[in-house]
């Protein structure tokens, strides 16, 4: 299939590999919720559809700020409240309305006793169909379930997955699940303390995966060499892929059947040049109506389904994630030190 192109021009670098540490030493629970919302960050409208999905004049309203690298937005409706993964912190924050930001679960992605450094916490998280959080783990170098209620968190963790053929994975990243109960993920080695170049990568290969129901994990594709984000299709037919990589970076879809089988991968988009811009493919979310919420150069790229690109929703610095909450009318973005929100219509 031709690949699609974006007449932009784009800088696209790692996307949640090791970020350098935020000069904000303000530690994320002691911010003041009672103070006038910060707003940062523009829109850059690039066709008029965009308007239709949210205002071009809008900014991006801080909800909090000092997090080392924060990753893996996850709203849980049943509950009103945001999660998201500080990574190198190895915790998980909790953002509600009422309340602000608080500690909600450490440690989040690395249980060892040997102190480390490098993105060691959770990255991705999602609420599995049985209810409960499942989180992509760096530091364990697995996919895990919490052992406890959402309400009343503790680091205790069910292995899901964490070799495959006979070989412990990487670092897994990001992840979704599908209405049959697979679960697909990417296993990037961002989370290794020497990332690709670490000796404790038993794998030759970057995979995506696939965990079936029954518990067998199968490769979706190896032909990535930073595969990041993952979100499905509201109609799940499709899986799109985020590669983050600084030499090929661009946005995959796989074919999806009943079973949830994957087949026909190929390119979705396709940057051709580059500009100063910090981020790349990275995590992302998708609307009922099918249009792709993705991080990139910039920001966050806003994108039908056919691949064309309406706008960029620009935050000013790498941005690794973002999830839709309060019934598709809030985005919310997790960008470097900051955890941001975006009004969409």
């Amino acid at each position: 299939m031709k690949p699609y192109t974006v007449l932009l021009a784009l800088l696209l670098l790692t996307g949640c590999g090791a970020q350098p540490e935020t000069e904000n030493n303000l530690k994320p629970e002691e911010a003041d919720t009672t103070a006038a919302p910060e707003m940062i960050g523009s829109i850059e409208q690039l066709k008029p559809e965009l308007a239709e999905l949210l205002d071009p004049e809008s900014r991006l309203e801080v909800l909090g700020t000092g997090y080392a690298w924060s990753e893996g937005p996850l709203w849980v409706p049943e509950h009103q409240f945001l999660l998201f993964s500080d990574i190198p912190n190895n915790v998980v924050y909790k953002w509600k309305e009422t309340e602000g930001i608080s500690e909600y679960l450490k440690p989040s992605g690395y249980t060892g006793q040997r102190e480390r450094g490098g993105e060691m916490g959770s990255n991705g998280l999602i609420i599995g169909r049985d209810g409960s959080l499942l989180l992509a783990q760096h530091g364990d170098r697995r996919i895990a379930r919490m052992d406890a209620p959402l309400t009343d968190p503790a680091p205790r963790f069910v292995t899901l997955a964490d070799s495959f053929q006979n070989k412990k994975i990487n670092t897994p990243n990001d992840l979704v699940q599908h209405s049959n109960g697979s679960i697909y993920f990417t296993d990037p080695p961002y989370g290794f303390e020497q990332q690709g170049d670490d000796p404790a990568q038993e794998l030759g290969f970057q995979g995506v995966y696939r965990l079936s129901p029954e518990g067998n994990l199968t490769l979706v594709t190896d032909e990535l060499d930073r595969p990041n984000g993952v979100a499905l299709s509201p109609d799940e037919k499709t899986l799109y892929v985020g590669n983050s990589s600084g030499t090929n970076p661009l946005w995959m879809a796989f074919d999806v059947d009943e079973d949830g089988h994957t087949s026909n991968g190929r390119i979705f988009l396709e940057p051709r040049e580059v500009v100063d811009q910090p981020g790349g493919p990275d995590g992302m979310d998708v609307d009922a109506q099918g249009n792709i919420y993705s991080t990139g150069p910039g920001g966050v790229w806003v994108i039908t389904p056919d691949a064309n690109v309406l706008g960029i929703i620009k935050t000013g610095r790498a941005t690794s994630n973002c999830t839709l909450g309060n019934d598709g009318k809030m985005l919310y973005i997790t960008a470097d030190d900051y955890l941001l929100r975006l009004p969409l219509k």
